[in-house]
């Protein structure tokens, strides 16, 4: 029986289901983390160096934040209670908004509990019925299901293709946005914002970034995609981002101008129907920002280990290259059992890059999506780079 993506299936087609998935190297597995997270971590009762995080900074273990989330929880308790618009915003949330709003040099933020929830509610709240929503077609899931709760149409043009885009927004009807990822979270690539902002401007259009890989990497103070093109993000642009990746805490927040983070706290339901995240995790979320804000040299050490894997690879049989100079380095394999046989050799030897597959990546473009983090070390990317070569030979 052939389910596509989204296809309703019935309880009584499930163990075929399963069985077709897993004959096709589709099934996914749990593991289970039994120490911090960071480059070595115990991983199913074994050691392992893994090369799959998106702790870019190597914040999520860094003890400074442990120490913020150690006194907020002394001053605040655990949870929040409720949602932010009941008695649920802590002033510690306050203080997290405005501190990343002055970085970002933008009028408000706005704190979301996920960056999906962030996702779902900026384009819920700002398109509707009678919209259009012009979205690249490698967005992250999060941002199709944006767009498709929303009620708003969903036209989608080819990934990084403004050809694609204009002639979408030429036909398009209703308010018109348009939505991209930043940073594309499999490919590692970048939007071509100079280009997306000038065609926002031109049809009157928001422009949506998710910045989620994005924030904490790119750019000389690590303010994202916009510092890192030399760009001043106009009124009509609003930025969201995540906590949990670069920052190493958890949560997300959007950026921009005033009146439009005023329509989201007044019709976002992601922000209005859930409980505030904990406001420990907003104060460890703020050691975080300081960090990100001080120490340039986290990011000049991720480019260099970053350089350092792209000349390792260079050349090896088998696997694909995708241009990119952001931490995230996929090679892409091709059909899913032989990433899968990949990622099961590299495990073998005590390396953690799991095999991406379809749906998360189009079918004939499984991949091994290889992450590097600030607190990788130079040998531990020509350890990599060393396994990838004894297994390009093998598989």
């Amino acid at each position: 029986m052939d389910y596509g993506e989204g296809d309703a299936i019935t309880k009584h087609d499930w163990t075929q289901w399963l069985d077709e998935r897993a004959a096709a190297g589709l099934i996914r597995r749990l593991t289970v983390a039994g120490s911090p997270q960071g480059p070595r971590m115990r991983i199913d009762g074994r050691e392992r160096l893994a090369f799959c995080s998106n702790d870019y900074l190597g914040l999520a273990n860094d003890p400074r934040l442990a120490a913020a989330m150690h006194a907020g929880i002394d001053r605040y308790g655990v949870g929040a209670g409720s949602a932010h618009l009941i008695n649920g915003h802590f002033e510690s949330h306050d203080r997290l908004e405005v501190e990343l709003a002055d970085w970002l040099g933008v009028e408000d933020a706005r704190l979301f509990s996920t960056g999906y929830m962030a996702n779902l509610g900026v384009v819920g709240a700002l398109v509707g019925r009678g919209d259009t929503v012009i979205a690249d077609r490698l967005n992250h899931a999060s941002l199709i299901d944006a767009v498709q709760l929303s009620g708003a149409r969903l036209s989608r043009y080819r990934h990084n293709d403004l050809a694609d885009l204009e002639a979408r927004l030429e036909r398009a009807s209703g308010e018109r946005m348009i939505l991209t990822d930043g940073v594309f979270s499999m490919d590692g690539d970048v939007a071509p914002l100079a280009e997306l902002v000038e065609l926002a401007e031109r049809f009157d259009a928001w422009l949506v970034v998710d910045e989620a890989h994005a924030f904490g990497v790119l750019g000389q103070t690590g303010r994202g995609s916009f510092e890192a093109a030399g760009l001043v993000p106009g009124e009509r642009v609003l930025r969201v981002g995540t906590l949990g990746k670069a920052f190493g805490t958890a949560g997300a927040f959007v950026a921009g101008g005033a009146e439009p983070l005023e329509v989201l706290l007044q019709r976002a339901r992601t922000y209005l129907f859930t409980t505030a995240q904990p406001p420990a995790v907003a104060e460890a979320s703020r050691a975080a920002l300081a960090i990100v804000r001080d120490e340039a040299w986290r990011r000049d050490h991720l480019a260099e280990l970053v350089a350092r894997f792209r000349a390792g690879v260079a050349g090896l049989g088998g696997l694909e290259r995708i241009a990119s100079s952001t931490p995230i380095q996929p090679l892409v394999v091709g059909e899913a059992d032989r990433a899968v046989a990949m990622a099961d050799r590299l495990d073998a030897r005590g390396l953690l890059v799991p095999a991406i597959r379809p749906p998360t990546v189009p079918a004939g473009g499984s991949r091994l999506r290889v992450t590097l983090s600030a607190a990788h070390e130079v040998a531990d990317v020509d350890a990599l780079v060393s396994a990838l070569r004894e297994c390009t030979n093998i598989v």
